[in-house]
């Protein structure tokens, strides 16, 4: 084959152990050996790839072994913003489920994380969204607004799980559940619910820069940059602001 014909083929190629990759191992030809050098780069990084996300099934698959059919994945987003929600995202993928980047929701791109969106609303048996306003995340606190997000966001989808993988929280509910310490990085399901939560947010927070374009909320989704605090200071708080996070409860004195 020519290096054009060769170049089509080899993308085909889905296995280190595919025999066109052998039948030109010893091809004299520069431009093959740096296609096959290519394809050999990129077939391994497909296999880490699907290995990290089997390692991020295990304890669903665990679950879903002892016949535990529906297994919900919990994680919020927006715990340390000064304004805005917080966000919390719940998902319950089923047992087929096969998108090897889905990962947590901070090691995606904005726009990879975009392009996951409907393909994980589009898999998932059920999922569902919830904001918590910051007038409740004042008045209960954030670590336990972040609870009750969780909360209504497991009562809110429309299939009931049998299961909870919660990180690093527990959620106030007779559904039994696992707390996972970073659990977005060590479960799909939970990655999952990351990915949703994170996008909506991010959605809401330029929304919300319309409304208030001074605090620069679309590029800093609400957290402390030196942009937003200089605004904070200049402008006062809004609405938005976390009244019981120090720089905006700092303001008057």
């Amino acid at each position: 084959m020519n290096i054009k014909e060769l170049t089509a083929q080899l993308a085909q190629v889905t296995s280190l152990t595919d025999p066109l990759l052998t039948a030109y191992q010893t091809d004299p030809r520069k431009g093959v050996q740096r296609l096959l050098q290519q394809t050999t780069k990129r077939l391994e990084r497909d296999r880490q790839r699907f290995e990290a996300f089997e390692r991020r099934l295990q304890q669903e698959r665990a679950l879903w072994h002892q016949g535990i059919a529906h297994v919900a994945g919990v994680d919020e987003v927006g715990r340390g913003p000064l304004a805005g929600p917080v966000v919390v995202g719940a998902v319950i993928l089923p047992p087929t489920f096969n998108l090897p980047t889905v990962n947590d929701s901070k090691q995606l791109s904005d726009h990879e994380r975009r392009r996951l969106v409907p393909l994980i609303k589009q898999a998932a048996v059920a999922y569902s969204l919830v904001t918590v306003s910051p007038t409740i995340i004042d008045r209960i606190n954030i670590y336990e607004a972040s609870r009750l997000g969780m909360k209504q966001a497991v009562e809110r989808l429309t299939c009931q799980p049998d299961h909870l993988l919660v990180d690093a929280m527990v959620i106030e509910t007779e559904i039994p559940q696992t707390k996972l310490i970073k659990g977005d990085a060590k479960s799909a399901s939970i990655a999952a619910a990351s990915i949703l939560a994170k996008v909506y947010r991010d959605d809401l927070m330029i929304q919300y820069d319309q409304q208030y374009p001074e605090y620069g909320f679309a590029h800093n989704d609400g957290y402390g940059t030196k942009e937003h605090l200089q605004a904070l200071r200049q402008y006062g708080a809004t609405p938005l602001h976390r009244q019981s996070f120090a720089p905006v409860r700092d303001l008057g004195h």
